[in-house]
Order: structure tokens, then sequence, then C-alpha cells
């Protein structure tokens, strides 16, 4: 698989990156299923692992934790996880100092290894100085524990004045080398300002849910299958928001190129957004290695420019002012 550079740094990234979203529940990724995503992905060449400390309630960790070196080589993996997001709710995300070393700390003896290679805030936490946040970043390269630092869920005017921080002290402070946000031919708000930010300040984008949350696969199209996690309790309200008529005419185009292409909705759709201008590698997450083995058959698929402008045209977002040039306005 292709490696590009995360960011404006030195880390190379396999180009698509495996998810751990569904890790540890208990009617998802059991270890087995795990066990299988993650040898597959590693054969394919796949490097990026992306984890969370909430995930599973800190179930996907240690599932990983379980089936590095005993299957992967920790040499061969680049392991992201994330902090900052909490099960309270009064207080959503906790950006203190304090918090997040803790519980990078606590993610580190869930996955069984002495350091992350890429720590992540989860989310912009408005209850905490940005700059006390942003040191704990730096406290954790410096310390060895992680090796770069990202963040997630930032909005454009969030990730701009985190890295611009960041790099007014260059040899002190660790530069943000990514931040992952939803972005997919159904959610294309971070082409407003988080794209051009990151562009401008030389941030990677690592895009989750790039498959629309599995319904620009077209399973969808005519019924939720059984088997889906748009049928299941937990996670049917996470895809309901992209079954609308407005989802539904970009999936049939979607499905329309790839009859053309002679590939699979899926192929194109990923495809679409990992050749997105300031895309690094967008995170993709399977319910087992069958799945993941079709996501993966990506690679050799390059899509030609007019069916990449004709799915630009039937997604686009609306962009008002002042997110464009305004001066013909």
């Amino acid at each position: 698989m292709e490696q590009r550079h995360l960011g404006r740094t030195g880390l190379r990234v396999s180009r698509i990156g495996l998810g751990t979203l569904t890790w540890g529940h208990s009617d998802e990724i059991g270890e087995n299923d795990a066990a299988d995503l993650l040898k597959a992905f590693w054969e394919a060449g796949g490097t990026l692992v992306d984890t969370a400390d909430v995930y599973g309630d800190g179930e996907a960790e240690y599932l990983l934790g379980q089936l590095v070196e005993r299957l992967v080589p920790r040499r061969d993996l680049v392991i992201a996880t994330k902090a900052g997001s909490v099960p309270d709710p009064d207080r959503r995300f906790d950006g203190s100092r304090g918090h997040l070393l803790s519980a990078l700390d606590a993610s580190l003896a869930r996955l069984g290894t002495d350091y992350v290679d890429l720590w992540q805030i989860h989310a912009f936490d408005t209850g905490t100085p940005l700059e006390e946040t942003l040191q704990a970043l730096d406290i954790a390269v410096s310390s060895g524990r992680a090796r770069y630092a990202g963040v997630s869920n930032f909005s454009g005017w969030q990730l701009a004045k985190a890295a611009t921080w960041q790099l007014a002290a260059a040899g002190t402070r660790t530069r943000i080398a990514s931040t992952q946000m939803e972005y997919s031919l159904l959610q294309r708000g971070v082409e407003r300002e988080v794209l051009p930010a990151a562009l401008d300040l030389g941030v990677g984008l690592l895009p989750s849910s790039p498959l629309g949350r599995g319904v620009l696969t077209g399973k969808y199209r005519t019924a939720t299958p059984a088997d889906s996690r748009g049928a299941s309790e937990q996670f049917a309200p996470f895809v309901a928001p992209y079954l609308d008529d407005a989802a539904g005419r970009v999936v049939d185009a979607v499905a329309i190129a790839a009859d053309g292409l002679a590939v699979t909705p899926l192929q194109v759709a990923l495809a679409w957004v990992r050749d997105r201008p300031g895309v690094t590698a967008p995170i993709v997450g399977a319910r087992n290695a069958q799945q993941l083995t079709a996501a993966l058959s990506v690679e050799t698929l390059s899509l030609p420019d007019e069916i990449c402008q004709a799915l630009d045209d039937v997604s686009a977002p609306v962009h008002r002012y002042p997110d464009q040039d305004w001066s013909t306005l």
C-alpha cells in the first residue's frame, strides 16, 4: 500500500487507515474478528491503526494491545489514539492537562506499549485554555510517550489557532501533524474552513466515516439489511442522518459511476475521498476481514477526472458568504 507523509512531518502512514470504533462492543467486534481484521490490514501493507480511549470504554485499545506483537510486530504499525472525550453528561470534553496526561498513561497501559505514534485531542474543550490543552501534547512528545500529536473534531478557527500557537515557538512546541474529521461524499463540511486551514498550515487530514457511515456502499438503497449497523439499536442513530433523499441522490450517482467503471460503489466513494487535496489517509471500519479486504482493494483504483467532477457536482455543499470568494457577490 502506498505510504504518505502525515501533514508536514517525516511520519509516513499507509494511505488507508484501520478504524477500531466498534472493537470491544459486545454485539460488534470481538477478539477473533479484531485479529482477522488486523492481520488482513497488515498483510495488505496497512500501517495506520486508529483508536481512542473511549472506544468500547477502553476495550478497543485493550484488544489492540493484546494483538500487537503476538500477531503483528509493533514496529510495523503506526498506532494512533485519542483522549479528551469523557462519559460525563455535564462535561462531554475534558482538555485539561491533568486529565489528558492521565488518560494517555491509561491508554499506554491498555495498549501494552511505551508510546503511541500519534496522540490526538479528541475534541475542543471550551472550558480549558487552549494553551493548557496543547501543553499536554508537548509534554507527551517530550517525555517520549507520543511521537507525534494531532487533533480531532476541531472547527476551522480552532484548528488554525491551535496549529499557529504550536508553530509560534518552533523547537519548543510540537507541531500539529494531523486533524481527524468526518469527510465523505455525504459530509463535505470540512471543505469550508477546516481543509483550507489544514492545507495552509501543513496539517494532514484523516477522514473518519469516509463511506458516509456505510451508506455510500449502497447497502441501504432499497432497505436496511438486518445485519447492518443501520439495523442495530446502538448504531442506527449514527446511520440515520444519511438516509434522506439528498443522500440518496449522491448514492445513486456513486452506483452509476461504479457500474461504468466495473467496480463497487464502496471503491468509488473511498477512492474519491482518499485522493482529495489535503487528505492523508481515510480511516475505514469493517465488521470482518472480508469487508476490509473489499475496502483495501481500492489501492489499484484512481478515478477518472470526469467521474470525480460528476461526483463533486452532485454532492456539492452549499458555500455561501464568507466561505468562498465574496468579491463577485
